[in-house]
């Protein structure tokens, strides 16, 4: 039996000893026990952004991504502290250089949402969303070298038809969008 049980573990494995099986350049495969999950090397962790402009648009960006080999739709993210001069980033600066470097939107106001396991049962990453408002389209975007991102500006109103029409298209949608639009909605619907 694995699990907890009313904040209890109840797997047996809280004292196994942890090993790394595999380890590649960005991430190492490791076991406790009988789990078996995937670890990031070398971040201090990622950030998901949920960047609106003035005008009520979402900025989303599209990649392609070879683990699922399909585009995918998704929020501005990225990893923090893994750049050479950024081992102590802050989840903040990380937000803003992710934003900046995937969108090419700068944000007056970055807003701190929620944090969370994005697959708990395979990954032991954490993500910590945030909320950029105040934005300021200063660069064309697309991502550093190895990556190219297309952005998106999807009219609030009408995002949950586009989202539908991308995945008629064949895209794959992340479920983070859903998770930071429901946040974003909490802050604003407590901003009362």
């Amino acid at each position: 039996m694995s699990g907890t049980a009313h904040g209890k573990r109840v797997d047996g494995d809280e004292n196994a000893a942890l090993r790394v099986v595999a380890a590649g350049r960005y991430i190492r495969m490791m076991t406790r026990g009988s789990w078996e999950y995937v670890e990031r090397i070398g971040v201090t962790g990622i950030v998901a952004i949920v960047a609106i402009t003035d005008d009520r648009q979402v900025v989303l960006v599209e990649q392609y991504r070879p683990p699922v080999d399909r585009q995918v739709i998704e929020i501005p993210a990225g990893l923090a502290g893994d750049t050479k001069d950024a081992g102590d980033e802050a989840l903040e600066d990380a937000a803003r250089r992710e934003l900046l470097e995937e969108t090419g939107f700068t944000s007056r106001r970055m807003s701190y949402l929620t944090e969370g396991p994005p697959s708990s049962g395979s990954t032991s990453e954490h993500i910590t969303f945030y909320y950029a408002a105040g934005l300021m389209r200063v660069a064309a975007g697309g991502g550093d070298t190895t990556e190219a991102i297309t952005v998106h500006l999807v009219d609030l109103a009408t995002i949950d038809c586009w989202l539908s029409e991308r995945m008629q298209d064949g895209c794959l949608i992340d479920p983070k969008i859903y998770t930071g639009m429901y946040f974003v909605h909490q802050m604003k619907s407590g901003e009362r």
